[in-house]
């Protein structure tokens, strides 16, 4: 038998396999049954003990691109934005596809079905998705006791994992500050990091929280709920950020950003969909986002100062895109989309491409 071919050989040939399955089956699908039928195959392939481990060292990305942030090692810098794993389901087959991170949710205090389909379609000519889902999950009780069984494990307790929480849909605005706690003290003990998601354009009035007066309680009362978890669980203080949409005006970035100083948050995710634009309901995601997001970070850079980290989201496609990120101020990089355009190993090209660009300048452990 000869020698198998080379990783990026292999890496090839997968991509091409994917982009026709895409062009023949996948987008003759409805968006979101081809999610399910993805994510299941993702799920199957870890779950294979000698077929994951093959996957995952193709996938891996040299130590070089690690990064140091929230107190955690991150393997890598370009990790996986909330989304796509709303329930904490397949974490472990998503880092084998060499994300260096996986965040999961968003997660709401309540389970909810989120809003009745359609409610994700795909914006081919520009490479982007839409979706209205509506926070659709299995409430935080439900993934709390998921993660507490995934980290009872080694592989488990390894993975970086961030959870994301938003407002149930019937819990009124005046509400919204204890609704988040419930969520944020189910799961503080099982999370690297916590994300405030004030930002989805998909559940009614929720926007309007991103006002620094309704923020304010909210995050108070997250952190007080996140610190008697951990505290009880004997475990460390979970870093706390806040996810904010790419609609703000600078004027509302920059009151964001102070009142993360005031508030002493770890951090800010920018950014989230877009609603600029006449394509119908729904936020937008992908490509167009990318001008928007890069400018937000830029923005809370330079208003934040060096120390707290900036997750930015939003159009990453390439390696390049995501070096832009990094070039104006953001200390780590997260995508979504272009793994449906884009295919499994999008994630591990990127990684090792960064961590590629760290082995040829200093290394900076703490990511700045």
């Amino acid at each position: 038998m000869g020698a198998p071919p080379p990783a990026r050989t292999l890496n090839r040939y997968v991509e091409v396999v994917y982009h026709l399955l895409f062009n023949l089956v996948f987008r003759r699908m409805d968006p979101e049954r081809a999610h399910e039928v993805a994510f299941r195959l993702i799920r199957l392939v870890a779950a294979v003990p000698v077929l994951g481990v093959v996957v995952a060292r193709l996938s891996a990305s040299p130590s070089t691109g690690a990064v140091r942030a929230l107190g955690r090692v991150f393997p890598a810098p370009f990790g996986l934005a909330a989304g796509f794993d709303k329930n904490a389901l397949g974490v472990a087959g998503l880092r084998m596809l060499g994300f260096g991170f996986v965040e999961i949710g968003t997660v709401t205090a309540h389970p909810q079905p989120g809003n009745e389909p359609p409610r994700l379609w795909r914006v081919l000519d520009q490479r982007a998705l839409r979706n209205r889902m509506g926070f659709n999950n299995q409430g935080s009780a439900e993934v709390a006791r998921r993660l507490q069984r995934l980290r009872s494990t080694p592989g488990g307790r390894s993975l970086v994992i961030g959870v994301n929480i938003g407002k149930t849909k019937v819990t009124p605005a005046e509400d919204a500050a204890h609704d988040y706690a419930i969520s944020a003290r189910r799961l503080a003990a099982h999370a690297d990091y916590l994300v405030v998601n004030v930002s989805s354009p998909n559940t009614p009035g929720l926007r309007d929280l991103q006002s620094v007066e309704s923020l304010r309680p909210i995050l108070q009362a997250t952190r007080a709920a996140a610190d008697e978890a951990t505290g009880a669980a004997g475990r460390p203080r979970v870093p706390l950020l806040v996810k904010i949409a790419p609609d703000l005006s600078d004027e509302d970035v920059d009151a964001v950003a102070d009142l993360a100083l005031e508030l002493a948050l770890d951090g800010v995710v920018a950014v989230n969909t877009t609603i600029a634009h006449d394509l119908g309901e729904g936020g937008l995601s992908g490509p167009p986002l990318l001008a928007r997001g890069l400018d937000v970070v830029a923005r809370l850079r330079t208003r934040l100062g060096p120390e707290p980290v900036i997750m930015g989201v939003g159009g990453i496609t390439t390696a390049a895109d995501a070096r832009e990120y990094l070039a104006v101020g953001a200390t780590l990089v997260q995508g979504y989309t272009g793994l449906i355009y884009e295919g499994p190993f999008w994630a591990a090209g990127i990684n090792k491409a960064l961590a590629r660009d760290a082995a040829r300048t200093p290394h900076d452990p703490e990511g700045r």
